[in-house]
């Protein structure tokens, strides 16, 4: 497929977003930064999720969008006000931009999710043909993904992201410090599923999407996914400290709220259409990954 010369991308300054712009950048792309206020840059495009504008006019032309953006589901406990803004941070925006989408049809659009599609899978591997779990993050997916198809007539790419590895955010960057003290341990019982990548494969895995032809949800996660007694197990070992203060899950469930449910529920996500499209992982395995990560 056409390799896109353009590409527009809302969400440029989180952790994805900041990553991917760099790369693109890096390989000859322009790229063209959606945010919500002014430009005050030659590469800003302004939009407004609240009241559904977005600049089209600025949009002209372009290969590809990729919708990054929504608010962290991990920043507060889980209000009824916050959950509705989890929510709505998503519906609105991707409904906002989707339709944009339709008007200026580019030749791809890349819209995230989340693994949180799947609910509570326990030790049951799934893949992109599971339906929807139960629970508040399978609804929002639901609803999330569901506002990407607005898109008509375009080839869109729905990201189920897992937890992404990196030092500089995420859990990791928040579990860092703890394991480097020797104060890390298993979260729960240990035994529920994390599915994870690292961002460089993260934005490897978009950059693929972009030129492959492959639509439809895509689990954006490593082949190998673990277990939280697995994972807290190998941060340690990688950091050489011990891994002996495992948190209880009443004690997560009393400081997270809601959001324990995702600490503590288990995704067994399996990639399988990226494994059917033939993209390779830098980091498969967790321990080679936590390695790189923790000494780079």
């Amino acid at each position: 497929m056409r390799v896109p010369e353009r590409i527009a991308i809302t969400g440029s300054s989180g952790l994805i977003g900041t990553a991917l712009v760099g790369h693109l950048k890096s390989e000859g792309h322009t790229v063209q930064r959606l945010v919500r206020r002014a430009p005050v840059a030659v590469d800003e495009v302004t939009w407004d999720p609240q009241t559904g504008y977005v600049d089209l006019n600025a949009l002209e032309g372009v290969d590809a969008i990729i919708h990054l953006a929504g608010a962290p589901v991990d920043e507060k406990r889980w209000s009824k006000k916050f959950k509705a803004e989890i929510l709505n941070s998503r519906l609105m925006g991707t409904t906002t931009i989707a339709k944009a989408v339709a008007e200026v049809k580019p030749d791809v659009f890349i819209s995230a999710s989340a693994v949180g599609w799947y609910g509570e899978s326990g030790n049951r591997a799934v893949i992109e043909s599971d339906r929807v779990g139960d629970g508040f993050l399978a609804a929002v997916c639901r609803e999330w993904e569901a506002a990407a198809d607005l898109a008509v007539g375009v080839r869109t790419v729905k990201l189920r992201t897992g937890l992404v590895l990196d030092p500089t955010g995420g859990a990791l960057g928040k579990m860092l410090p703890l394991f480097r003290l020797g104060f890390g341990g298993k979260l729960g019982s240990g035994k529920q599923w994390w599915s994870w990548i690292t961002l460089h494969d993260v934005v490897r895995a978009i950059d693929f999407a972009l030129v492959e032809d492959i639509s439809g949800p895509v689990n954006l996660s490593a082949p190998n996914p673990v277990t939280n007694q697995e994972f807290t197990s190998a941060l340690a070992r990688a950091l050489h400290r011990p891994a002996v203060f495992p948190a209880p899950a009443f004690a997560l469930k009393a400081v997270l709220g809601g959001f324990s449910g995702e600490v503590l529920g288990s995704k067994r996500v399996i990639p399988q259409a990226l494994l059917d499209a033939g993209f390779t992982w830098d980091y498969p395995h967790l321990s080679d990954a936590l390695k790189v990560l923790v000494e780079g």
